[in-house]
């Protein structure tokens, strides 16, 4: 289990900020970065969302002056220039490794140790705070893992990883777009284009693939012909969209609720070099609520059962952090934990199944991916070689049936045991691969352990 680590920055209530700015002598005044005029914002700099917060710097009535922020006015930024914050930080490493955690998820990871206007985590060195809280958690939990949100461009989230003595692993926030890039044209070029673009990481350390997060499914850093393919396909609405970058919609509505699609989806994240990542509910297929603002409309409650607020809770509804989605073909009375856990076909049964066929083999960790390729091109394939044994990964992108030829790159296996029937086949590859529309395929080959 890992936890969420946040030192980007605090709430405006919290005692620090609130000594900070009653008090300019107080240690707590250099926790946060102030300037007593608005200072110039260099070129390109704005905030997280804008449209939303039109400043990086906001002014406070009782510590007469501005303070940063990266985020909304309630979160002012903390400097990671002081090192009584860096004690601080480390502090609440400390705090939660003594439960037991195993790591931490680090949020904002970039902007930690971004320009914050008058401060610098450390112009010469901006990452070593991070090998710091690095450093710190291997001393105190050996083995333990960071994992970093970077959103940014893959050749300057690559800095992240260090030597691996940073951040073991990254969210591929790049990839996701690429994805749906694939889902929206039923081809499988652009997936195979944003695998193209990833650095390869150092030993121990890898990319987090995922098909959404809790946030907009960013589009601000791939072309903009492919954003704008994904965008007419699964968010032509303006409602659909956030900040001008974005998509804040779930998987489930995004591929019209076919269980078929969101299968394909997810075979592919668990199907990739690297951990995937679930978002709470799309094991179910839970929907949107577009009627909540920003990056709210994807978070919504947990929907259990089909009892009383989706089993959520036991408040009265007024009472619940966001209104349960109570209508429409997601409803939590057609769409919960419970009905499908007794469903063996259900979805989340199917993403079980995932689970317990990548844990039981370790070709994806110890084997070599490689790239393959088919003659039609809305099929994906690829794979993981180890010892003269081949794990075959096989999607059909499409709504069609298709029969393909798949180009194995010089390797020529040719007996198979699809792992997800658990059926053998021999010659099963040649000379033509036969794919219901929307099937996946997990193939390996004689050799290679189940």
């Amino acid at each position: 289990m890992i936890i969420d680590l946040v030192v980007n920055h605090t709430s405006d209530q919290h005692p620090w900020f609130q000594a900070a700015r009653r008090d300019d002598e107080t240690r707590y005044r250099g926790y946060y970065v102030w300037s007593g005029d608005p200072p110039p914002v260099a070129a390109g700099a704005k905030s997280i969302f804008p449209g939303e917060v039109d400043s990086l710097w906001t002014y406070d009535e009782v510590a007469r002056a501005y303070y940063f922020h990266s985020f909304y006015e309630f979160q002012p930024e903390l400097n990671a220039a002081n090192p009584l914050v860096r004690e601080e930080m480390l502090r609440i490493v400390d705090y939660w490794i003594a439960f037991g955690v195993s790591g931490f998820r680090l949020d904002a990871a970039p902007l930690i140790i971004a320009d914050k206007g008058l401060e610098h985590a450390n112009p010469r060195d901006p990452h070593g705070i991070l090998r710091q809280i690095g450093s710190y958690l291997q001393s105190r939990r050996p083995g333990g893992v960071l994992l970093g949100e970077v959103n940014l461009p893959p050749e300057a989230s690559d800095d992240f990883f260090g030597e691996g003595d940073q951040l073991q692993l990254l969210l591929n926030f790049m990839l996701a777009c690429y994805l749906f890039a694939g889902f929206a044209g039923e081809d499988a070029t652009p997936i195979n284009q944003g695998l193209s673009l990833l650095p390869e990481p150092p030993p121990g350390c890898g990319w987090v693939n995922f098909l959404r997060n809790l946030d907009e499914l960013d589009f601000s850093r791939v072309p903009a012909d492919l954003k704008k393919n994904v965008f007419d396909t699964f968010a032509p609405k303006q409602e659909m969209q956030a900040f001008g970058r974005g998509i804040r919609r779930r998987v489930a509505p995004m591929l019209n609720g076919d269980q078929r699609r969101m299968e394909l989806a997810f075979s592919i994240i668990f199907s990739l070099s690297g951990p995937p990542l679930i978002v709470y509910g799309d094991e179910v297929g839970i929907g949107e609520d577009l009627s909540q603002s920003g990056r709210n409309a994807v978070r919504v409650p947990m929907q259990w059962s089909a009892d009383r607020n989706a089993g959520f809770s036991s408040a009265n509804i007024g009472k619940l952090c966001q209104p349960i989605v109570a209508d429409g073909p997601f409803s939590y009375k057609k769409v919960n934990v419970a009905d499908q856990t007794k469903d063996p076909n259900s979805l989340l049964n199917g993403i079980r199944r995932f689970i317990s066929l990548r844990r039981k083999q370790p070709i994806f960790t110890k084997g070599r991916m490689v790239r393959l390729s088919a003659e039609d091109p809305a099929v994906l394939v690829h794979g993981f070689e180890d010892a003269g044994s081949l794990l075959l990964l096989v999607h059909n992108l499409a709504g069609r049936q298709i029969k393909t030829e798949i180009n194995f790159g010089g390797m020529q296996p040719s007996k198979f045991r699809d792992l997800i029937g658990d059926v053998e086949f021999e010659g099963v590859i040649q000379p033509r691969l036969a794919l219901e529309p929307y099937a996946y395929h997990w193939f390996v080959s004689e050799g290679n352990g189940s």
